[in-house]
């Protein structure tokens, strides 16, 4: 059980004033904080008690008790590397290294996150979706193009498209059998809500893949999945972010794969026959 550190690393910048000084207290000092009672920590912040429940609120968890046993689970995960920006002159070794350790760092951190039971929703309604279309803008589109080509290749019809207008025509058509799945790491692309409030609009079920936290996406969506990356996006590119979303696009992927098996297997292979001919 953790995860605690992680949720409230991706939400620190949109915390109030209260809640702000609470959280910057339980990174500064996780170690001390598991053994506080509210009281307690609610002195030793500056804050109040009721703040402290509140955080407890948005981060997700049932109350303080279940933040302390997340942090506490943190704290016995061993071997996690942090994160590494990209130095000037830094070695090729070095970027080998800490390039590496970033995306894996992500995907740890993602697990700690990944809602079970949410993923499972998810699965079961692109399984039975007619058509699923994916919506995404930039480096977000590179991902929904992914998802496309691996859906399609279980003859589950897929369509993205990269021009931002041709996705919100798209979202005209979808109906009550069809599913979004609309992929913002900010979860703030206007292209992208517009196009998940359209897709609502006509009863289509939509998945959203953001980070950590409510945004505007996360909140349209019927079903939002989260993904998380503490890194500096402007100086790495959000690189690690990136590699998370990969990794939930393979998870959703195999997952409706495993409840066709045999299905999904005789259209690998003929894909795979029709690709090797060419």
């Amino acid at each position: 059980m953790n995860g605690g550190l992680v949720r409230i690393r991706e939400v620190y910048e949109t915390l109030n004033p209260s809640e702000h000084k609470i959280a910057a207290f339980i990174l500064e000092r996780p170690e001390e904080m598991i053994d506080l009672s509210v009281a307690e920590l609610a002195s030793r912040s500056g804050a109040s008690q009721a703040a402290i429940i509140r955080l407890c609120k948005t981060l997700g968890f049932k109350g303080y008790q279940d933040l302390k046993l997340k942090v506490a689970g943190d704290l016995q995960d061993p071997g996690a590397p942090g994160y590494q920006e990209i130095r000037p002159n830094d070695g090729i070794a070095e970027i080998i290294q800490n390039v590496s350790n970033n995306n894996i760092q992500s995907i740890r951190d993602t697990l700690k996150i990944l809602d079970d039971q949410l993923v499972e929703k998810a699965v079961t309604l692109l399984r039975q979706a007619k058509r699923i279309y994916f919506f995404g803008v930039g480096a977000s589109n590179l991902i929904a193009m992914d998802a496309q080509q691996k859906f399609l290749r279980i003859d589950k019809t897929s369509l993205s498209f990269a021009d931002p207008h041709l996705q919100l025509t798209s979202a005209v058509t979808l109906t009550p059998e069809d599913a979004a799945v609309c992929i913002s790491y900010s979860g703030e692309t206007e292209a992208v809500i517009r196009a998940a409030k359209i897709a609502k609009g006509n009863g289509s079920t939509v998945i959203s893949i953001t980070k950590y936290g409510n945004s505007t996406l996360s909140k349209a969506a019927d079903i939002p999945l989260f993904t998380t990356s503490t890194e500096n996006e402007i100086r790495s590119g959000a690189m690690a972010s990136r590699m998370t979303q990969l990794n939930l696009i393979d998870i959703l992927y195999l997952g409706v794969a495993s409840r066709d098996y045999d299905r999904s297997l005789e259209y690998l292979e003929r894909s795979r026959q029709a690709i090797r001919e060419v």
